[in-house]
């Protein structure tokens, strides 16, 4: 069995139902994502096991899931025993062999740099940001057996972000793609950016819930699930490297 678990807040419950009604979900637990892989494991003779939680959650952490908070519970509050009730990845790898993470879209929302960065700062600042990603790299690098998949930044549509953060945004992105990320290691990175950009700066009117909402609606969640889902089963099987 390879048993994955996908850490989300709203916008990666959305993409976890797909096109699932999310009273349908609550009826009967059904949505895309468990389906996709019920069907995959039947196919091929597979038994890739996947579940969710929010990460972290409302209380008593906060809703918070940004560069400074997997940093805060995974870094400096690293060991055996949960953080505030959310769980370390010394205890997290314990239980899964695939490890998926993301950022809700107020990730975009970004400030313009001081020039003394800070990494045990929760604002939201490019320079803040990179020191984050680089400590977590490290401590996802200390467990070689297991495989980390990251979204790139899930990003407001226009009337939710302001030029100047897009910008910053995307060169956050780029950063990500072109810089921190290393072939060959034990994290891969799957562009949600992109899919929500179209090669952009904003998520596009078409694909959210409403003009002042920068949630994904149900027909972007219900294109990207199955991609998604096939992205997973490629850095399973070693297909991405």
């Amino acid at each position: 069995m390879k048993r994955i678990i996908f850490l989300h807040h709203s916008t990666g419950k959305k993409i976890w139902l797909g096109g699932t009604n999310r009273y349908i979900n609550k009826l009967t637990q059904k949505n895309d994502i468990q389906d996709f892989f019920k069907k995959f494991n039947k196919r091929n003779n597979t038994n890739y096991s996947i579940t969710e939680r929010f990460f972290p959650k409302a209380i008593p952490y906060g809703w918070k899931n940004y560069p400074y908070d997997y940093y805060n519970i995974w870094i400096k509050n690293a060991g055996e025993k949960l953080f505030m009730e959310e769980p370390t990845l010394e205890i997290l790898t314990k239980e899964y062999e695939v490890i998926i993470f993301k950022h809700c879209f107020p990730v975009s929302n970004i400030s313009a740099d001081t020039g003394t960065p800070d990494i045990d700062s929760e604002e939201k600042k490019l320079e803040n940001y990179k020191l984050q990603y680089n400590a977590l790299k490290i401590k996802m690098h200390e467990f070689p057996g297991t495989k980390f998949i990251i979204w790139t930044p899930a990003v407001c549509n226009k009337n939710q972000i302001t030029d100047a953060e897009a910008d910053r945004t995307h060169t956050f992105y780029k950063w990500i793609i072109d810089d921190w990320n290393e072939k060959g290691d034990n994290i891969f990175i799957w562009d949600f950016y992109n899919y929500e950009t179209e090669g952009g700066k904003y998520l596009l009117n078409e694909y959210s819930e409403g003009p002042f909402n920068s949630h994904p609606n149900r027909k972007f969640a219900s294109y990207v699930s199955p991609l998604f889902c096939k992205f997973i089963i490629d850095v399973i099987e070693s297909v991405v490297k």
